[in-house]
């Protein structure tokens, strides 16, 4: 069977601010973001919570309205704030349950030749068990499973399957299978919380899947925290937490009996970071790309320029998964290339950076499960 992980950057409607060209460009908008929600859902606002809740809503440019370039903030009941005709804003609201509504990211279409090419690749990977990362929503991804997939000569997955995670922008994970792979079982760890904060960005969900030898298949999908915005040493420090949790899972699934594990996905960091240390070093999981069948294409790294600091995607297979690898590999088909040379070759249809499927590499490995 093909075990893959790709990480598509949404499907159809993608947050603007995610759009930007560079990272750099959103980081203040999406750190802001954060922070605002993070106080607007305390139960009681502080004086200086408020105070910096106003200065927040203001850097995202909503002084004079409730809706500015990348934010829209929505107020169905009660009252959260109000303008003052000399400026500024005021918040009134003491607490959570004063109003009813939310703070989001404005969302837009993706490039639809871009969304094309994410189908192609997907469609050139030949996977009979596909992790996806940054997935909207599970209707999403059935949508372009059934609909999308097939106009560009694939073959549509039987089985779709995405748990709604703890990110408000949609970006989930889920999975997608062939009728020969069924879900059996899945576990969602939304819920889990290390000093009374939820660990994982998005989940990590623990998806059971049948194999036509009658053997059992752990696949754990995740989405570690961005180094994008915010402190990075508030970063690391949860990347780390998300790795030694999926650890602890991975973990629990062995002693229990269960050999085939594999956790894959976007971990958002190097393999010789300390964050990953707790998952990469743990001695239970190997990376793929470790394998003598495993061809990088020339190059190390998963995401933009493909580096060895840009090897952030992942395969990690447990000792009797690794054992039944057979050969593996990287496809850079729908990432841009470059000009000056061109990295790698790319879809005819890749013709300018806009059209690129992705930022990331898909990422793939053959097991002889029997």
């Amino acid at each position: 069977m093909r075990l893959a992980s790709y990480n598509v950057e949404n499907l159809f409607d993608r947050a603007k601010v995610m759009m930007l060209d560079t990272w750099a460009e959103g980081s203040e908008v999406l750190q802001a973001f954060a922070e605002a929600n993070e106080i607007l859902g305390k139960p009681q606002y502080s004086q200086a919570d408020k105070d910096k809740l106003a200065e927040l809503l203001i850097e995202l440019g909503l002084e004079k309205s409730d809706e500015a370039g990348f934010v829209i903030l929505r107020r169905n009941r009660g009252e959260l704030l109000k303008r003052p005709r000399t400026g500024g804003l005021e918040i009134t609201a003491e607490g959570r349950a004063d109003w009813v509504g939310s703070l989001e990211l404005k969302e837009a279409p993706v490039d639809h030749e871009s969304m094309l090419n994410t189908a192609r690749v997907m469609e050139a990977l030949k996977a009979d068990v596909l992790g996806v990362v940054e997935a909207e929503s599970r209707p999403s991804l059935l949508a372009f499973n059934e609909q999308i997939l097939p106009s560009v000569g694939g073959t549509p997955f039987d089985h779709v399957m995405v748990i709604d995670g703890n990110d408000s922008r949609g970006i989930d994970v889920g999975i997608l299978t062939r009728a020969a792979y069924p879900l059996v079982s899945m576990v969602s760890h939304v819920d889990d919380v290390v000093g009374g904060e939820r660990i994982f960005s998005r989940d990590c969900p623990d998806y059971t899947l049948a194999t036509p030898s009658g053997a059992r298949l752990h696949v754990l999908v995740n989405h570690f925290k961005s180094k994008g915005y915010g402190d990075p040493r508030r970063s690391d420090a949860r990347r780390k937490e998300q790795a030694t949790r999926v650890h602890a899972i991975v973990e629990g699934l062995i002693a229990a009996g269960e050999t085939h594990v594999a956790v894959i996905g976007d971990l958002n960091d190097t393999p010789d970071s300390d964050p990953l240390a707790p998952l990469i070093e743990g001695g239970l999981l190997t990376d793929a790309f470790h394998h003598p069948a495993f061809e990088d294409g020339g190059y190390p790294g998963t995401y933009g320029s493909c580096t060895a600091n840009n090897k952030i995607d992942y395969l990690l297979l447990s000792k009797a998964l690794f054992d039944k690898v057979t050969a593996g590999g990287v496809i850079r088909l729908g990432m841009w290339p470059g000009t000056r040379p061109k990295k790698w070759d790319v879809l005819a249809s890749l013709t300018a950076k806009v059209n690129a499927a992705s930022d990331h590499a898909a990422i793939w490995v053959d097991l002889d499960l029997g």
